[in-house]
């Protein structure tokens, strides 16, 4: 299957953590919070792609992604707690790009970062397109007081998936880079989500 042009999934991701500015009750989308999307830029300002996220009901979001003109492979997808996309703004560690963005929404310790998403599988031809339905948050909550942004890593995202048998500097399991974005790579494209 994996070489079709084009991939759709459908995952449910676990029971939410409460999140500051995040409705979690089952109360019907109003007009302004029952859609936003964004448009993907590389870091030259070029549109890769697009994203829509809608409000599925009973507290979970269906969250859709079609894009072009990436590299083959999975690359991690993640909802960031800024919504700015300046590709001039690197990281002082890494160089890498869309440092304005911010880390993953709510993020915390990394299997509790509500922004997680699936990883995103881009096909031999540069496409992708996918969809999930998370109940990790809501339209509504993707506005907040900084706003939101979606980001497109250059590796996949092992969600700190590393076993206590793996060590680093002496210590069992994930190191601090690894529970901060899932060994994720640098930045490679980026949207600011807003209300539709």
């Amino acid at each position: 299957m994996l070489g079709t042009t084009s991939l759709a999934l459908a995952v449910t991701l676990g029971t939410a953590a409460a999140v500051p500015g995040v409705a979690m009750a089952d109360t019907p989308p109003t007009p302004s919070d029952a859609k936003a999307g964004a448009v993907i830029r590389d870091a030259e300002g070029n549109q890769v792609g697009t994203l829509s996220v809608e409000d599925a009901g009973n507290g979970k979001s269906t969250v859709t992604v079609r894009a072009e003109g990436l590299p083959p492979g999975f690359h991690g997808f993640h909802v960031h707690s800024k919504g700015t996309c300046e590709a001039g703004s690197t990281d002082p560690a890494t160089g890498s790009p869309f440092f304005s963005s911010g880390p993953h929404l709510d993020a915390r310790s990394h299997p509790q970062h509500s922004g997680d998403l699936p990883n995103l599988l881009v096909n031999k031809d540069g496409t992708a397109k996918a969809t999930y339905v998370t109940d990790r948050f809501r339209v509504s909550g993707l506005a907040g007081d900084e706003g939101t942004s979606v980001i497109i890593h250059s590796k996949p995202d092992n969600y700190a998936n590393i076993p206590e048998r793996y060590s680093h500097e002496g210590k069992a399991g994930p190191d601090a880079e690894t529970l901060k974005a899932g060994d994720s790579g640098s930045r490679i494209a980026c949207g600011v989500i807003s209300g539709e």
